[in-house]
Formats: structure tokens, sequence, C-alpha cells
């Protein structure tokens, strides 16, 4: 049995992981692919950077499979806080992992319409232009959606933290506001686009510093020692 701190330790590592490939992924290649509204744009963007395009396809895969790595690890660590919320910790990881995977489908197919000429000509260049357009619009709004869970799963961490007393009580409550952050930013992104766009920058800012707090804190201190009574 691995100890709680070689475990967070593991975590750590596993959520560094999750940042690089996610960030990557999501933070950089899907916006410089993916402009809303512009066909002609998007796939040119998608032709000149193909290779970029393969790296950012498997960069989500990774970004998923780590980050359910991450999730059983954690739940190793937290299971004896509360076992249904560690649980259910695990399934929106899950449900998470999986839409990020499929709209990884949508990015390649986006490539290979874009890449292909035989799309362009059965559909024209501006038909086959529009499909590239459909499938990472597609893609652009099921991570969207992914962020419900994105949101959803730092509150039941952020419990489990707060109750375990392996960390600072201060950061299960970061992870908490974080998590609902996110579900603020996705909200308004559907229901309040023109608002969303306003705030988006904003929003997040709680949600970035709790996953990097708790990469931080994994990484450097592990977890909290508690002391024995003589």
């Amino acid at each position: 049995m691995s100890s709680p701190k070689h475990l967070a330790r593991i975590a750590g590592i596993l959520y560094l992981f999750v940042g690089i490939f996610g960030g990557f992924a999501e933070g950089f290649v899907d916006p410089k692919m993916y402009i809303a509204g512009n066909a002609l744009a998007t796939a040119a963007n998608i032709v000149a950077n193909s290779t970029l395009v393969r790296m950012g396809v498997v960069s989500h895969l990774l970004d998923g499979t780590f980050f359910v790595f991450l999730a059983m690890v954690l739940y190793n660590l937290l299971q004896h806080v509360n076992k249904g919320v560690a649980r259910g910790m695990l399934i929106l990881v899950a449900l998470a992992t999986g839409i990020i995977c499929l709209n990884a489908v949508f990015q390649f197919e986006g490539l290979r319409v874009a890449t292909d000429n035989t799309y362009a000509t059965a559909l024209g260049a501006a038909g086959s232009n529009a499909m590239v357009l459909l499938l990472l619009d597609m893609q652009h709004y099921g991570t969207l959606i992914a962020q419900v869970f994105f949101g959803l799963w730092l509150i039941p961490l952020g419990y489990l933290a707060n109750r375990s007393g392996m960390f600072p009580k201060w950061l299960g409550m970061v992870l908490i506001t974080g998590g609902i952050c996110y579900i603020i930013d996705l909200l308004t992104a559907f229901l309040m686009p023109d608002f969303g766009q306003k705030i988006h920058g904003f929003v997040i800012i709680p949600s970035a510093i709790a996953e990097i707090s708790m990469v931080l804190y994994l990484l450097i201190v592990g977890v909290k020692t508690v002391k024995q009574a003589n």
C-alpha cells in the first residue's frame, strides 16, 4: 500500500500532465484552428497546420487518459472520507473524459475533410469548408459541455480535501469556488453569449487558481502531516 504522501505526489504529477496536455490542446491548438463563423479561414488554418492538429488530437486523448488516472489516485487517497462522494468524483471525471475524447474525433474528421480532395470534389470547395467548420463547431461546443463536468468534479474534490484534514481548509474552499465558476462560465456562454464573452476572462480566474494551487500543493507538500498524540 502506498503512503498518502506518495499517492499525493503521484496525483500531482498526473495533474501536471493533465494541465500540460489539456492546456496545449484547448488553450493553444483549438483557438488557433477554429474561427467561429468563418468556414474558409477555419479550413485554411487546418490545412496550413495539419501536423499541429494531429498533435492537438493526441494531446486531447492524453489529457483524458491522465485525467482518469488522476481521479483514480485521488479516489484511493480520499475514499476514506466519504466513499459515495469519492465515487461521484470518479463518475464526473469519466463523463468529462468521454466527451473530450469524442470531441477529438470531430477535430480529426475536420482535418480529414480539409485535406482530402474527395470531399471538395463531392461537396465543392464551399461545401467542404462548411463541413470543416461544422465539425469544429461541434468540437468547440462539446468542449464547453464537458466543462460542466470539469467544474462539477472540483466540488466533490474540494469537499473531500476539506474534510480529510490532509489539505488546508482554504484549498478545499478554493476548489469548490473554482468548480462553481466553471459552471457560471458555461451557463453564460450558452444562455447569454455576449455577456459570457465579456466575463469569461475574469470568471475562469478562480478556477485556474484552484487547479494550479492543487497541483502545486500535491507536488510540493503532498499532504499535511498529522501529528500523533503522545
